[in-house]
């Protein structure tokens, strides 16, 4: 059974990201490396077939920007001969998502679409929960439904199975009728 993952990113990314035109557009890649601000897909235990959501923590919510399921992880050091031309186009495209020391591409057929204003409701903030080989763990830092701190956000984390439901299911209900894609 695939797994589902959050990661975090900056609202300076975000900023651009939407100066920049990419509102709409459907996820196609992500990439990731050895830095906090960048972090390890596959470190985090992300394979093919998984789900990918970035979130954002903006005054005291937590967005829901998209999705991407994955179809393969590629080293970075080989992206010029193992992406066909298309995938090696939308690498260019998604550029902005290029900071830092890159190690890896995740690579997927459309997700759903970049948005901004996507707010994860104060009930499901309280209970999302987020799993590990130590257990399971509630997300911390939030008070009457309100995201105080981003500091437990902070890499790429594995949602619990109802969690991940529940952000499945908000991310479709959010998305325009047909643009959800293969999430």
């Amino acid at each position: 059974m695939p797994n589902s993952y959050t990661t975090l990113w900056t609202n300076d990314l975000c900023r651009e990201l939407e100066r920049s035109g990419y509102t709409g557009r459907r996820l196609t890649m992500l990439f990731g490396g050895p830095y906090q601000s960048l972090p390890s897909f596959l470190r985090a235990g992300v394979q093919p077939g998984d789900r990918i959501y970035p979130v954002r923590a903006h005054r005291t919510r937590l967005h829901l920007l998209g999705a991407l399921e994955v179809a393969h992880i590629v080293p970075y050091e080989n992206v010029g001969s193992a992406l066909p031309d298309d995938d090696y186009v939308k690498l260019l495209d998604w550029r902005p998502l290029k900071t830092g020391c890159v190690t890896e591409v995740l690579v997927g057929p459309p997700g759903a679409p970049l948005r901004f204003d996507t707010v994860v409701p104060g009930d499901l903030l309280e209970r999302l929960t987020y799993t590990s080989r130590r257990g399971e763990r509630l997300l911390k830092h939030v008070e009457d439904g309100r995201l105080i701190r981003s500091a437990s956000l902070q890499g790429i984390y594995r949602l619990a199975a109802d969690s991940a439901e529940e952000i499945d299911q908000l991310i479709r209900r959010d998305a325009p009728n047909g643009a959800a894609g293969e999430v």
